[in-house]
């Protein structure tokens, strides 16, 4: 992992501004880019790429290994010519600084949809057997008339073919597992009908035959994802920016990847998880917190030199340049609650897999970009596990101001290596965090931290209203090796900008910039931060 000093921004691409009502790999995302680099910024993080699922959330995505289909850019469709003369022109309104994920999903789904019929058409067959009134054979809207496929569509068949051949260890359980559940009504797999859900020979192969078209239908969409993301990593790397990405430890336990691998997981005869993951009561949740994934069979995965772990970590790396690991403390203990309690109280540690797995992983992939999340309360062995692999930790300055002079978040105690931040996508915006008002049981705590926060910023002498540049220069001029800075906190919005706030089932993750709203006074701030502590 490169030692030199970087700064960089985390801004997932679902908040960038543009037409289709929710951010995408278009035109906004390169200006993005662009914007990076004349803020010297080297850093571009993002949440998980993944398909979302409960809550919209890509942290309970239906496969580890899928990109996100709302992120595929209708824009760079037309331009390739996968969608009809002026299909674009009958796009929806969609509203301004957040997303309507159901609008959005219905709109992106429309032009999927004629782009496969564009596709199809250029390699001779039509999807489904498209019925006279232009209908597919599943009663999805063709998406406008199609009359053959462009010249471009052409040029990309050997490519798809190809990304289906190379990605077919997860692409093929993946497509068939869309296509049961929406012949399902979209319920969890654990309540398909049991030839399905048990993944019986005959069943799976007879739906392979009787779906064949739709499942090809979700690969080229996957395609699609796969071609636009290259085109924007590329292009940033170029640029001199890194894709700075982001993998749960676990997996839902409606997905792909538990429906087709239900050996590594801890489940029932019906498929359920058994015992679900979570984390132990502290000072944040009387009762803990109950996550709900399975639990992984650390045991079976070992036996198999970590196979499925090793192909999930390879897939991540070749999308991304630097990749955060989610609740890093895991690998080394987790919390294990039986699948019938229904908070985390009544869990126990378990050990993980710890230095097997990532030896396992080097051994096979080289050296590891990963940063830690190590958020929580953390043990030596999790410590040591970190140090033995030079896995970097991460640090919240939210978090820095309640324990006097020595709390380990304070910039004035970092360590190499390191990740600083004013906070991340579970927290607040540093603006919110600073004007909310605390419930009276915490508050005495909040105002003393505040107290400490006003004159460590050294607020006295600055206006009160920049404050979020303060926190920023305070960690731009700290030791940590990455100093990463939420959008949300360089434009010094409001908890009405907080992209999820942990516990909520609804409301999360829709923020989006509006257009113009991020511009040159801010990149010429964060410029000259990089200039002032050399974090070019």
């Amino acid at each position: 992992m490169s030692q030199h000093r970087a700064s960089g921004l985390l801004l997932h691409l679902t908040s960038l501004p543009g037409r289709h009502g929710i951010g995408d790999m278009g035109p906004e995302a390169y200006q993005f880019a662009d914007f990076l680099v004349s803020a010297g910024q080297s850093l571009w993080q993002m949440l998980p790429i993944v398909p979302v699922g409960y809550g919209w959330s890509p942290y309970a995505a239906p496969s580890t290994f899928a990109g996100n289909e709302l992120l595929i850019s209708p824009d760079l469709l037309a331009e390739d010519g996968l969608l009809p003369e002026g299909f674009l022109n009958n796009a929806p309104t969609f509203p301004d600084g957040y997303v309507d994920f159901e609008a959005a999903l219905a709109w992106k789904h429309k032009v999927l949809f004629a782009a496969w019929d564009m596709f199809s058409m250029a390699e001779g067959s039509a999807a489904d057997g498209s019925a006279a009134d232009g209908s597919a054979a599943d009663g999805s809207p063709a998406g406008g008339s199609v009359t053959g496929g462009s010249p471009r569509s052409h040029a990309m068949q050997g490519a798809f073919h190809d990304f289906c051949r190379s990605e077919a260890h997860w692409l093929d359980d993946y497509a068939l597992f869309e296509v049961l559940k929406d012949e399902h009504d979209r319920i969890e797999w654990m309540a398909w009908k049991p030839e399905y859900a048990m993944r019986h020979e005959a069943a799976i192969e007879n739906a392979r035959t009787q779906y064949a078209t739709r499942i090809e239908r979700v690969k080229f969409i996957q395609f699609l994802f796969n071609e636009q993301w290259r085109r924007l990593k590329d292009y940033c790397n170029r640029s001199g920016v890194r894709i700075f990405g982001d993998l749960p430890i676990y997996v839902a336990q409606d997905s792909a990847d538990v429906w087709a691998n239900r050996e590594l997981f801890t489940l029932d005869t019906a498929g359920r998880a058994t015992a679900v993951s979570g984390v132990p009561p502290d000072y944040f949740s009387e009762t803990g917190q109950r996550w709900g994934n399975p639990i992984y069979r650390w045991d079976r995965m070992k036996e198999t030199d970590y196979a499925w772990w090793t192909r999930r970590m390879a897939r991540i790396l070749d999308l991304v340049d630097l990749v955060r690991l989610d609740h890093f403390r895991g690998f080394e203990a987790y919390w294990e609650v039986p699948a019938t309690e229904e908070t985390a109280i009544n869990g126990a540690w378990k050990a993980g897999p710890g230095a097997d797995l990532f030896e396992s992983l080097e051994r096979q992939l080289g050296t590891l970009p990963l940063i830690a999340e190590n958020l929580g309360v953390i043990t030596d062995g999790v410590t040591d596990l970190m140090n033995r692999f030079g896995f970097p930790g991460m640090a919240i300055l939210q978090f820095a101001f309640d324990a006097g002079p020595e709390n380990e978040f304070l910039p004035h105690n970092y360590a190499e290596p390191l990740v600083a931040y004013t906070g991340t996508h579970d927290n607040d915006t540093f603006m919110g965090w600073w004007t909310h008002t605390q419930s009276t049981q915490q508050q005495d705590i909040t105002l003393r931290a505040k107290a400490y926060c006003r004159a460590y910023l050294d607020l006295e002498c600055h206006p009160e209203e920049d404050i979020h540049w303060r926190a920023i220069r305070a960690l731009m001029g700290s030791v940590a090796r990455f100093v990463v800075t939420p959008v949300q906190d360089v434009l010094g919005l409001g908890a009405e900008a907080r992209m999820n706030t942990p516990g909520l089932s609804s409301g999360n993750w829709g923020w989006r910039l509006c257009s113009g709203e991020l511009n040159q006074a801010h990149a010429e701030q964060l410029a000259a931060f990089v200039d002032l502590f050399g974090r070019r």
